[in-house]
């Protein structure tokens, strides 16, 4: 696909106002040295700057016609090459560099869009970082039931993590509650749709595919992402009410049902963001293989 000068300007340029505006307050924060422990988190965990999000990239597999200094900026870009008027996404460079990134990131993807969503966790992974350690919390945030309290919301409920990044944050007396043990290495095997935390890592991977994504889709996943955190925190032992955030009750029967109403609709948008995501690398693999001269097929999921 070769878009006109006219036509990518425009979109990098509606693409750069878009990451602003969601920005925007992280920026003013920062500015203020303050900080926000819901918000905040995917900067931090996710360490993505904000000048990095508004840099639009095309993906794989599209020319950019036209020149300028922005095409001659452009170039000097990671993983860019150009000729003549035309510019695009090395794809074979990337794939160099970052090929086994690729494969685990669509094998990680497709595995996951094969299953069903689970929705039964109702967010105690958080709960469960402070279960009987409520004097050291991992937000500057008071337990909006005290320490015993929380105690007693893990203990009365099942834990069901099944994200090893949010696992590997338990307590000591937490780990053996909870019913699965994730680990890096079972990350493919237990990774399912309607985990919180693998639905805002969607952001993650999209960023880790680099130029080879369109930034469109980027910040769809930043979006996502923003949502599920405030959700995340909502449901957890916090008081978020200094944020203007309602608690999501999950210690009650109509919590739960609250969460797990949320859990399926991020389940529904964040399924059709993997599927990009999932095409995004097939794109780059295919883009790549023809600018290399090689025979591809679509790997199998």
């Amino acid at each position: 696909m070769v878009l006109p000068a006219a036509v990518w300007r425009e979109r990098a340029e509606a693409h750069a106002a878009r990451a602003d505006a969601l920005t925007a307050d992280h920026r003013a924060r920062r500015a203020a040295g303050e900080s926000h422990a819901v918000e905040d988190f995917l900067h931090t965990y996710y360490p993505t700057r904000p000048g990095q999000l508004r840099r639009w990239h095309p993906g794989a597999g599209v020319v950019l016609d036209g020149a300028g200094p922005d095409v001659d900026e452009r170039r000097t870009w990671r993983w860019y090459a150009g000729e003549g008027a035309r510019t695009w996404v090395d794809a074979q460079a990337f794939l160099a560099e970052r090929g086994s990134t690729a494969a685990f990131v669509r094998d990680l993807l497709a595995r996951t869009a094969t299953r069903p969503a689970r929705l039964g966790c109702f967010g105690l992974h958080e709960w469960a970082m402070v279960y009987r350690d409520g004097d050291s919390p991992r937000h500057p945030l008071p337990l909006r039931l005290g320490a015993a309290g929380t105690d007693a919301v893990v203990e009365s409920l099942p834990l069901r993590c099944t994200h090893v990044d949010a696992f590997r944050f338990f307590t000591p007396d937490a780990v053996p509650l909870n019913e699965l043990r994730p680990t890096r290495a079972t990350q493919v095997e237990l990774e399912q749709p309607g985990c919180l935390h693998a639905n805002m890592d969607l952001y993650k991977w999209a960023l880790k595919l680099g130029p080879a994504v369109a930034s469109e889709l980027v910040l769809d996943c930043f979006e996502l992402a923003l949502d599920v955190r405030r959700l995340d925190m909502r449901a957890s032992p916090y008081d978020v009410s200094a944020y203007g955030l309602a608690a999501v009750a999950v210690e009650t029967p109509e919590g739960r049902a609250e969460y797990v109403r949320h859990q399926r609709a991020f389940a529904e948008r964040a399924a059709a963001l993997r599927d990009r995501l999932v095409a995004a690398c097939d794109a780059a693999v295919a883009h790549g293989a023809r600018t290399a001269g090689a025979a591809w097929a679509p790997p199998a999921a």
